[in-house]
């Protein structure tokens, strides 16, 4: 006998061919019959004859490596039915565990969590499944967690032979224990300091374990040219698979060079590279409002940023190079303060929603020192959002076929992007069903077996016989936001077992760690 049974229903398989209509059947956790033949014995059978089942979405691009301890259950991914997460990307991660600086360096994007009780990450996914995880976890190993075990509190600089040295013994260890890449973020505190010799070793050994390396490239703005063609050289050189993460170009000024970028993508696989990338459906993102100081200062503690914030000599150095960046983002010159806003900022809830502009009036002074003035005076979480695309160009690259789907969700504040909970929404009502920018079997192909292939997993993202049934049945044209939910979803299920179903909420905590 079956345990579940979904009768008649349109089957979008993950492979971007045409849907199918058909009967099929769960035993275990495994898809255990698909095809027209009646299923007279099932525990439980569901009429899905008007609605969609399809894979369990695949979020590409995440940052739950500590909202899966904070919420065991992952109900913001399952609610938007994401069964499986690729997380420790931009660089960002909680393994190794050297301590107190990379918690510090982490708590923008990741959040804060009390008990940082792992070393490695054996540890770190004895925890995990101690109590149980409500998706699937895939990591990455990150560069930020690399830096600071090899080098201490000083990441901030360039590294040495010997703890490049150090970086790589400590990579190919963890991709042996089954992390499924390295990820960077050239744009954060302490990757940027990273030579392009500690980048090729790095990747060498990605390349050694055939792995991917995933990359918030240097500068997503206006060097985004040069910048992307330093992570192509850099794949190119070492032969290693290359996802560009959230793909775009900031910045107004910028706009009319994403056709160039998509060209340089298509000429690289032409020459052999192995490149794709991913990206999230909206116009504007979100990290760290401390991201918008220079480097140089980022690469200082937080209380130090803090006292170089609080003196007007170095006020006064911060603006130039903030208006007049040479080699790294100014994200504040290329949006400007109106686009700009503040989400979260622990010491002054009464700036959330605000504009840099706005704040800037309110305090009678100009938007930069108004901002320098917050941040030295915030010692926990600083989140901003900002407008950094248009919408023509988000349409353009996600149409492209080398781009899949990702979230970049953060829960690292109580007010997140919205992004953290309605991205398949978001991509399927919106941008598939009513403005028709892919069709339905393609914008699923981007959310399941695209990003299941690019990272290797042999038995998810597709409907097929014997693959694991997380599954995901929904009606299309119901899809909808609601509040911190979404409406249009009837059955989410992870490992053959409902997380949805007839309206309720169930917690099997059926997720591995892949």
């Amino acid at each position: 006998m079956y345990d579940f049974m979904f009768r008649n229903a349109l089957i979008v398989d993950g492979t971007g061919c045409e849907p199918y209509r058909a009967n099929l059947a769960v035993f275990g956790d495994r898809i255990a019959f698909i095809g027209s033949e009646g299923i007279s014995r099932s525990r439980s059978v569901i009429d899905a004859s008007s609605l969609v089942l399809a894979p369990g979405f695949i979020d590409m691009h995440t940052h739950t490596d500590l909202q899966v301890l904070r919420d065991r259950d992952m109900k913001a991914k399952i609610g938007q039915g994401i069964v499986t997460d690729v997380s420790g990307n931009c660089g960002i991660g909680v393994f190794p565990n050297s301590g107190e600086a990379l918690h510090d360096a982490v708590e923008d994007v990741l959040g804060t969590y009390d008990d940082w009780s792992w070393k490695d990450y054996d540890g770190y996914r004895a925890v995990l499944m101690r109590d149980g995880i409500g998706i699937n976890e895939a990591f990455l190993a990150s560069h930020t967690a690399l830096r600071y075990a090899a080098m201490g509190e000083d990441a901030g600089r360039e590294a040495t032979g010997a703890e490049i040295s150090a970086m790589c013994s400590m990579l190919d260890d963890l991709l042996s224990a089954g992390v499924w890449g390295f990820s960077s973020g050239l744009y954060y505190s302490p990757c940027l300091f990273a030579r392009h010799d500690e980048l090729e070793a790095l990747l060498r050994v990605v390349r050694k374990h055939d792995k991917l390396f995933a990359v918030h490239h240097r500068c997503e703005g206006d060097d985004v040219i040069a910048s992307l063609e330093e992570v192509l050289s850099l794949a190119e050189r070492t032969g290693v698979r290359l996802e560009v993460s959230h793909l775009k170009a900031i910045g107004r000024s910028n706009q009319h060079k994403v056709p160039q970028m998509l060209r340089m993508l298509e000429d690289a696989r032409a020459r052999g590279i192995d490149v794709k990338a991913d990206q999230y459906p909206y116009a504007y993102g979100s990290t760290s409002l401390f991201s918008l100081l220079p480097p140089h200062i980022l690469s200082r503690t937080r209380f130090e940023q803090r006292l170089a914030l609080s003196l007007e000599n170095e006020r006064l150095e911060m603006i130039d190079e903030i208006m007049h960046p040479c080699g790294w983002d100014s994200v504040y010159e290329m949006a400007g303060p109106d686009d700009i806003s503040v989400m979260y900022l622990e010491s002054r809830p009464d700036c959330a929603g605000k504009t840099l502009s706005e704040i800037g009036r309110e305090a009678c002074k100009d938007p930069l020192s108004a901002l320098f003035d917050l941040l030295a005076d915030e010692t926990g979480l600083a989140v901003m959002s900002d407008v950094t695309q248009s919408e023509d160009n988000l349409r353009l690259i996600m149409s492209h076929p080398l781009v899949s789907f990702g979230t970049d969700a953060l829960y690292s504040s109580p007010i997140p992007h919205p992004r953290s909970f309605h991205s398949t929404v978001e991509y399927l009502a919106r941008y598939t069903m009513k403005e028709k920018v892919m069709t339905l079997p393609e914008a699923i192909r981007k959310m399941t077996g695209e990003n299941a292939d690019k990272l290797g997993l042999k038995d998810r993202g597709y409907i097929k016989e014997g693959y694991k049934a997380d599954l995901v049945l929904f009606d299309p044209d119901a899809l909808e936001a609601d509040g911190d939910s979404n409406r249009g979803f009837s059955v989410i299920m992870v490992g053959g077992k409902p997380c949805l179903m007839d309206g309720r909420s169930y917690h099997p905590r059926s997720g591995e760690v892949l």
